[in-house]
C-alpha cells in the first residue's frame, strides 16, 4: 500500500510503498478513505517540534474496519470510525481524572511501530495515527464509530479540528451563556471555536485574524463581529462591543507568539487566555504578572479540546444532523495522495481552511 513518507523536515513528502502490521491485540487496522490536513501536521513536518524521521504523518482520518485484534470491543468488521490521535488506557492518573489525552499509559504500538518502507526499515507512526497512508493500526482507543451515512471526508474533520476548536471553548474553558469570546486566528480549529461559542450562547463572539477572505466568513460559523488584529484601534473595538470591560476568554488557535502575547490586552478581570494552538518549540512570551495576579485573570492550555470522544464524537454528530454545527463549509479542497504536497502548500500558506487528502 501507499504513504506520504516524510524522511527530512521541511522538505516534500515522498509517495512510497509501505507495509503494515496486522492488528493486534486490543488494535484495530482501517482502511482510510479520508484523511483532513491539520496545521500541527505541517509544524511537525517542518521541524517546528522535533521527532523522529522517517515517518508518516495525517491524523484526521476517517475509514471503514479492516480487520481486528483479539479484545477488541469498540468496533467491528466494516464499522465507519473516525481515527484520531488520542490513545488512552481509561485507567491511569490522568485518565481516571478525566484527562484522556494526557494519557501516560505505553501501548505496544508506541514501542513497535507497525510501519515499515520497502527495505523493511520501520517508520515512524507520528502522532499516533500515520494517516497519509493508504490504511492504518491504531489502539481501538483511538476509534469511534460513526453513522455510515456520513462522507468520509466530514466525518475526517471531527477527529482533530473540530473536535479541539469545539472542545477548547466547551471543555477546557467552560464558556456560559452571556460571555464574551474572543478567537484569535480563524482557520481550521478557529472556526470550530467560533461555532462553539455560538452554540452556547455567548452574548458576543469576535473573530480576529489577519485575513481579510477569512474574517468575510466568520459570520457564517456564529461570529458576531471581525477585527484585524493589525488595527490600531483592535483593543478599542473590542471594549466597545463588550461593554468597556473586555472578553471573558480569549481563545488562540493559532501558534503565533505575538497572537498569544496580545491576547491578555483583550480579556476583562477575571478573563482567561486559552492557548490552543502551539508555536515553534523554544518560543517564549512575556505576560506582567502584576496584572494577571491584580485582576485575578488565567492563562490556560488545552490539548485536543481537552476531549472526551465517547462523548464528544456522539455530541458533535448530533449536532451537525441537526445543522447546528457547520462542516461542508469547512472544506477548501479534495486531492488524492499523490497531490499531497499541493494540498499542504495551500494549508501552510493560508490559502485553504481544510484540504482533505481522499483514497480510493
Amino acid at each position: 500500500m501507499k504513504a506520504a513518507v516524510c524522511r527530512g523536515f521541511g522538505e516534500p513528502l515522498i509517495i512510497e510503498e509501505i507495509t503494515l502490521a496486522e492488528a493486534g491485540p486490543g488494535e484495530v487496522r482501517v482502511k482510510l478513505k479520508a484523511c483532513a490536513i491539520c496545521h500541527s501536521d505541517i509544524s511537525f513536518m517542518d521541524g517546528a517540534w522535533g521527532g523522529d524521521l522517517p515517518a508518516v504523518y495525517g491524523h484526521e482520518g476517517a475509514g471503514i474496519v479492516e480487520s481486528v485484534g483479539e479484545g477488541v470491543t469498540k468496533c467491528k468488521v466494516g464499522d465507519h470510525v473516525v481515527v484520531t490521535l488520542i490513545r488512552y488506557c481509561g485507567d491511569c492518573h490522568y485518565c481516571n481524572g478525566g484527562n484522556e489525552v494526557l494519557c501516560e499509559e505505553v501501548f505496544p504500538l508506541n514501542k513497535d511501530e507497525p510501519i515499515s518502507d520497502a527495505s523493511g526499515k520501520k517508520l515512524h507512526q507520528a502522532m499516533n495515527s500515520g494517516a497519509f497512508a493508504e490504511a492504518v493500526v491504531v489502539e481501538q482507543s483511538q476509534l469511534e464509530v460513526v453513522p455510515d451515512d456520513i462522507g468520509f471526508d466530514l466525518v475526517s474533520l471531527l477527529a482533530c479540528g473540530v473536535l479541539t476548536g469545539y472542545g477548547a471553548v466547551k471543555h477546557a474553558s467552560g464558556l456560559k451563556e452571556g460571555q464574551h469570546a474572543i478567537v484569535i486566528g480563524c482557520g481550521g480549529v478557529g472556526l470550530n471555536s467560533i461555532q462553539a461559542a455560538s452554540h452556547l450562547g455567548a452574548a458576543s463572539v469576535i473573530g480576529m485574524d489577519l485575513s481579510t477572505e477569512k474574517l468575510a466568513l466568520i459570520g457564517e460559523f456564529g461570529a458576531t463581529h471581525g477585527i484585524n488584529p493589525t488595527d490600531e484601534d483592535a483593543v478599542d473595538q473590542v471594549m466597545a462591543i463588550t461593554d468597556g470591560r473586555g472578553a471573558d476568554f480569549v481563545y488562540v488557535t493559532v501558534g503565533s507568539k505575538r497572537a498569544i502575547e496580545s491576547a491578555s490586552s483583550y480579556i476583562t478581570k477575571n478573563g482567561t487566555v486559552v492557548v490552543v494552538g502551539m508555536p515553534s518549540s523554544g518560543t517564549m512570551t512575556e505576560y506582567d504578572p502584576v496584572t494577571l495576579a491584580a485582576w485575578s485573570q488565567k492563562i490556560i492550555g488545552t490539548k485536543m479540546g481537552s476531549a472526551k470522544l465517547s462523548e464528544d464524537i456522539p455530541e458533535l454528530v448530533s449536532l451537525y444532523r441537526s445543522g447546528k454545527l457547520k462542516l461542508e463549509p469547512l472544506i477548501s479542497g479534495r486531492y488524492p495522495l499523490e497531490q499531497i504536497n499541493d494540498a499542504l502548500d495551500e494549508v501552510r500558506n493560508g490559502k485553504a481552511i481544510k484540504n482533505i487528502i481522499m483514497f480510493d
